[in-house]
């Protein structure tokens, strides 16, 4: 049997197990593993084996996903998510459908913060969704916009999905990072003016009920939005100038954020710190699994051939580059119906990743490009984990399929956010680009 036959069964037998619900990180690594010894043997295999576990658990660069998702817990016990909720509201929740605009803003703000799209979602369908429901909001706009707006957190910086990108494509992390603060905002206006264009066609999804709010009601809901604006900025400012790497910008966002937390809860019995270590540690332990993993089976796929026969075949093709991009869009969008984030580029990008610096694509734009179609998928049914999210946390107001029904017009948004990032690229690339 030749090197290439072990690969594509293996292919096949890595999705036959996450189809039967077998864990990803455990096909991929047990695939992998097996893929590795059939080739090699079983003495070169675990000798492999063993490198990829010590060099991945060293690597410095690995200490940033830990403390970007320590400083997350920490910004939801600071109540940093209820802050910015206020402080949009006040200002925004009197226009057509100001309440999920506010919800699309603050989830912006707190995604970056952060960094967690599940976090994100869940905090802001108990903060946004039951005040949009007292107010005659529609089910599925309520729930689909705040859905929608967990998946900015994974682009606007900092991001956990990120960082797993640039540590499976060794790019660079600070690059990354940065790249995604323009598409990011972009792609919230984007999903504010989806839902103004939806509630101006059917305003009965969001009844008008004006509140007058005083400027001075509004300038203090500013004041709250303080301390999220100074660690954000703080964040972004240190990265671009190249005061601190990744993990130093994630230690100072961490030890920011549980000042916050102290602040706010008064005490540490309060904060739960316990809580939100082994809440770190499970976290970082699930993401550090998958990657690890997701390097065995790279590796095997490797050795087997199929990343270069793949690879062959797509450049081989005689069309545009661009229809070798539509190619891999819809692989990632029927993909991320049925997977996670992390895992989805787990499994792609050993292939993809090398097609599309074949095809004379940037590496960090690409990164920009495929972390936006994973947050797309993270909506899209059967799976869409944010979609989950919003119905188990909203205590039983909201039903699955109100989620789905309201997503319309938001992937809409999604598609259109992919189409400008192809067609004015620089919008990635600009800011890392001028980084010192």
């Amino acid at each position: 049997m030749t090197a290439l036959t072990i690969g594509i069964i293996g292919m096949i037998s890595l999705f036959v197990c996450i189809l039967s619900g077998v864990n990803v990180m455990v096909a991929l690594g047990v695939v992998g593993a097996l893929g590795l010894a059939g080739i090699a043997g079983m003495t070169p295999a675990t000798s492999v084996l063993s490198t990829v576990f010590f060099d991945t658990a060293h690597a410095f660069h690995f200490s940033a996903i830990p403390l970007f998702l320590l400083m997350g817990f920490f910004a939801m016990r600071a109540g940093l998510g209820e802050d910015m909720f206020e402080a949009t509201s006040k200002w925004l929740g009197n226009l057509k459908g100001g309440l999920a605009i506010s919800s699309t803003l603050g989830a912006a703000a707190f995604g970056a913060a952060s960094g967690s799209s599940v976090g994100t979602a869940t905090v802001f369908t108990k903060l946004a969704v039951p005040e949009m429901l007292d107010r005659g909001y529609d089910k599925s706009l309520a729930s689909a916009s705040v859905a929608i707006a967990g998946t900015l957190a994974v682009m606007i910086p900092p991001s956990a999905l990120v960082i797993v990108y640039g540590i499976l494509t060794d790019s660079s992390i600070g690059g990354l990072l940065i790249a995604g603060l323009i598409p990011g905002f972009i792609f919230a206006l984007l999903l504010c003016i989806a839902t103004y264009i939806t509630v101006l066609r059917k305003p009965e999804l969001a009844p008008s009920t004006y509140t007058k709010v005083s400027w001075g009601e509004k300038f203090y809901a500013l004041r709250l939005a303080g301390p999220m604006v100074l660690l954000i900025g703080c964040i972004i400012a240190g990265l671009y100038v190249g005061i601190f790497t990744p993990t130093e910008a994630a230690a100072v966002g961490a030890i920011m954020t549980l000042i916050m937390a102290l602040f706010r809860q008064r005490s540490l019995k309060k904060l739960q710190l316990n809580t939100i270590l082994l809440d770190t540690i499970r976290t970082s332990a699930m993401i550090f699994g998958v990657i690890i993993c997701a390097l065995i089976f790279s590796k095997f796929l490797a050795l087997s051939g199929v990343t270069g026969a793949m690879g062959d075949y797509l450049i081989s093709l005689d069309v545009n580059r661009w229809v070798v991009v539509l190619i891999i869009v819809g692989i990632y969008l029927l993909l991320g119906m049925m997977m996670d984030a992390p895992a989805l580029l787990a499994i792609t990008l050993p292939i993809t990743h090398p097609v599309m610096m074949n095809l004379g694509f940037d590496p960090i734009w690409f990164g920009v490009f495929v972390v936006l179609l994973v947050e797309i998928g993270a909506v899209t049914p059967p799976v869409g984990i944010n979609c989950f999210v919003v119905q188990a946390a909203s205590n039983g107001r909201i039903q699955l399929e109100d989620v789905f029904k309201g997503l319309v017009p938001y992937v809409l948004a999604g598609f259109l956010m992919l189409v400008l990032l192809c067609i004015f690229p620089q919008m990635a690339l600009f800011l890392p680009e001028t980084m010192k």
